[in-house]
């Protein structure tokens, strides 16, 4: 998969939305779909089997959370979701539910494009059965395989708990993992709300790999909802 050719279904049902979208993806050199409705959208992603997928959460025929449910039933597809709902409780069962990431509305557009590509290259490796995640600004590697960490060359101690979190979000590199999903991964179901453990370890990870939480170039806190591995910076709107 290359980024030039990477087809987007957009599935909103407003038409001065998708021709904005479509338009910014278009010079981009994207493919792109539309679809106006849930139902629409449900059907151009099991026939045109698009790389990733911009959800709006407000459609006319059913909830953009159904829609949600429905494409996870069939496909792993990467999915943004793109909507006005702003509430916390919106974006943790959209996450939950499967989605890759989660953009309000209004947004910036360079912002929109740089997780799309982000959550494309991740796509890509992962297809290609990679062993090893390489962060070459933040001079970071992450051997999944082997459970080893470097950092610009060094190897770079971790306990069981602080790779776990790490080894997580290294497996979901440029998308959000919702607190939720790491809790229970890591700490098991009954820690589902143990959110101050988190916390401790995303401190300690930010220590120990020189990230700078009020400037961060690995670990991204999405405020209420979880955490991102970020593969590239993402860029002003």
């Amino acid at each position: 998969m290359t980024t030039e050719r990477s087809h987007i279904l957009i599935v909103d049902d407003e038409p001065q939305i998708r021709r904005f979208l479509r338009i910014s993806l278009l010079s981009q050199g994207f493919d792109v779909s539309e679809a106006g409705s849930g139902r629409e959208g449900l059907e151009l992603a099991d026939t045109q089997r698009p790389d990733l997928v911009l959800l709006d959460l407000g459609l006319p025929d059913m909830d953009g959370q159904r829609v949600l449910d429905e494409l996870r039933r069939t496909s792993q597809v990467p999915v943004i979701v793109v909507s006005v709902r702003e509430q916390e409780a919106e974006k943790v069962r959209a996450l939950d539910s499967g989605a890759n990431d989660y953009v309000t509305k209004p947004f910036g557009i360079q912002e929109l494009l740089a997780r799309i590509r982000g959550l494309l290259r991740r796509q890509n490796v992962a297809g290609s059965g990679f062993g090893t995640l390489r962060l070459g600004r933040a001079g970071l590697e992450i051997d999944l395989a082997a459970r080893r960490v470097t950092l610009e060359g060094n190897a770079v101690h971790l306990t069981p708990k602080e790779y776990a979190v790490l080894d997580q979000l290294a497996r979901h590199a440029g998308r959000v993992v919702s607190q939720t999903q790491l809790l229970r991964h890591v700490w098991g179901p009954t820690h589902t709300h143990d959110t101050h453990y988190l916390r401790i370890v995303i401190s300690k990870l930010r220590h120990k790999l020189g990230d700078d939480p009020h400037a961060p170039r690995l670990l991204q806190t999405e405020a209420g909802i979880g955490y991102r591995l970020l593969v590239e910076p993402l860029e002003e709107s």
